[in-house]
């Protein structure tokens, strides 16, 4: 939805939530917290536990046999045809993250097991482990080969950590290697990009391109701040393991993809937005 700071609609009339659930990351290991679903069997029962308590949205990392992460289209076609036999409207978003596997080969290899999004990351940036290197080329490359596929054209689900990413995607949109519908994330608080403060999260909402899906989170310790922020902000949220391995900020207590997805939406009830089914999100991003 478009944030629109004359009319507040999108405050005041808000659509239903859309809750998006990044189950595994590459990061985390079993050894981080137990609950990171890592073999391909544990990934589809987080999958179908979270869509029922009201994810529309499961953003998939696949893991190899040792626990790995794995880029190979085998093991994505597994994963998503497991979890589209037991629940078939449930949106499936796989990753194109460079973090690990750099060649464009392996970047696209998830784009083959025919997921409804997949990941963008619209620019390199510094994580605190190690530099996540998209250059303007791959960038495009990877939009086209989601905009061509067949038999039917996957949708970006565009990642942003910086306002001059929303530069980029303007341009791809520009020059037509994105068409609509457009969706983003928008990640703060991971060190070395924009921090999770509300002035940060509005200066992104603003600077939106007209009609963008916006969702956001906030990383870490920042993940539930910034999830209500944008819950109240009539924008949709993204939750997981992948961005916060804990419920509280203090670290005291380990997450599970479930218990984060059950307090987000018991959340968005008490503000008065109903959660969106994954038939409604369809819906509402225009998939």
């Amino acid at each position: 939805m478009t944030f629109d700071l004359t009319t507040m609609d999108s405050i005041l009339d808000p659509p239903k939530l859309i809750i998006n659930v990044a189950l595994t990351g590459i990061v985390p290991m079993k050894q981080d917290n137990p609950n990171v679903p890592i073999s391909e069997e544990e990934i589809v029962e987080d999958a179908i536990r979270c869509c029922d308590a009201g994810a529309s949205i499961i953003h998939i990392h696949a893991r190899d046999a040792s626990c790995q992460p794995a880029w190979q289209t085998a093991i994505y076609k597994r994963i998503i045809s497991q979890i589209r036999s037991e629940r078939p409207s449930l949106i499936i978003c796989v990753t194109t993250s460079g973090r690990v596997f750099h060649a464009l080969e392996q970047r696209a290899a998830s784009l083959h097991a025919d997921p409804d999004m997949a990941s963008l990351t619209l620019g390199s940036m510094n994580f605190p482990s190690m530099a996540s290197v998209n250059d303007l080329e791959t960038i495009t490359l990877l939009a086209e080969q989601m905009k061509n596929h067949k038999p039917k054209r996957i949708v970006p689900e565009m990642e942003i950590f910086e306002l001059g990413m929303l530069n980029t995607a303007k341009y791809l949109i520009r020059k037509g290697v994105m068409v609509p519908p457009f969706y983003c994330n928008l990640l703060l608080g991971s060190l070395g990009t924009i921090s999770a403060e509300p002035d940060n999260l509005l200066s992104l909402i603003r600077s939106l391109p007209l009609g963008m899906t916006w969702s956001a989170t906030g990383i870490g310790a920042y993940q539930h701040f910034i999830n209500c922020l944008a819950v109240d902000l009539g924008g949709h949220v993204r939750v997981g393991l992948e961005d916060s391995l804990y419920e509280d900020p203090k670290k005291a207590r380990l997450a599970t993809n479930l218990g984060l997805v059950n307090r987000i939406a018991e959340v968005a009830r008490t503000r008065g937005r109903e959660v969106a089914t994954p038939s409604e999100a369809r819906s509402i991003i225009g998939l």
